[in-house]
């Protein structure tokens, strides 16, 4: 959605007529670590077998 060549609207004026951050337009999200998503799995499979036990 943004032109960063645009001749007339600079990439500023452009997320200001979009309503969004400058800042977020340079933001690339990482992804999560291999031990967070082991450590997620493994939170799942123990939710999965004992759902109870966070009540």
């Amino acid at each position: 959605m943004i032109e960063r060549t645009h001749p007339k609207l600079s990439v500023g004026a452009q997320c200001q007529l979009l309503s969004i951050l400058r800042s977020s337009l340079y933001f690339t999200p990482q992804g999560e670590t291999a031990l967070n998503l082991d450590l997620m799995l493994l939170i799942d499979k123990q939710f999965l077998e004992t759902p109870f036990y966070g009540v």
